[in-house]
């Protein structure tokens, strides 16, 4: 009799093993892919800010050209019959204006994007990392059933079976996010 109660716990260590195991290679790859998502948001977001710091650059070099004109129209409208020249720098100047408020509007636009490729990052971080956490514990979990099939011991099995638990929720918060 005593040998057919052990067989029979054996069965649901087996099993509890098997779905812990399970759990660990679904965890580890959707943390992989967690992990790659974060990266190529890393990326992208680098090179939003990339353009971002281009368009500002390009701007002050406008801007500058801009001041240079204001200059240059000033010193030309105080000299006689200088009007056709000062018309001709004020639509220069207007031209600028116009460019550095659309090298300004793309910015804002950039920016956006630049932060929203950052949100996205961060939030594959949080999951990966939740998915990291859960293999941690699923893969002691599976270590302490072996132990506890191989020396038959129900008391290791028990303390597996605690330790699985916590990284079945862990492997559950790295979808749902309980816990942040």
């Amino acid at each position: 009799m005593a040998e057919d109660k052990k067989e029979k716990w054996l069965n649901f260590l087996a099993l509890s093993t098997v779905i812990f195991a399970v759990c660990a290679t679904l965890a580890t790859f959707k943390g992989g892919g967690y992990g790659s998502r974060a990266l190529l948001n890393q990326t992208k977001a680098a090179n939003e800010w990339s353009r971002y710091q281009a368009k500002s650059i390009k701007s002050y070099i406008f801007e500058n050209q801009k001041d240079n004109f204001e200059l240059q129209k000033e010193i030309v409208s105080k000299s006689a019959n200088a009007k056709e020249e000062v018309a001709k720098y004020q639509t220069k100047i207007d031209n600028y204006n116009k460019k550095l408020q659309q090298y300004e509007q793309d910015k804002v636009e950039i920016k956006a994007g630049a932060e929203a490729f950052e949100k996205d990052r961060d939030d594959c971080k949080t999951h990966g990392d939740k998915f990291g956490i859960a293999v941690i514990f699923l893969q002691v979990t599976i270590l302490l059933s072996s132990i506890a099939g191989l020396m038959k011991k129900k008391p290791v099995w028990y303390l597996s079976l605690a330790i699985g638990v916590v990284g079945v929720f862990y492997f559950l918060d790295g979808f749902f996010l309980f816990i942040k």
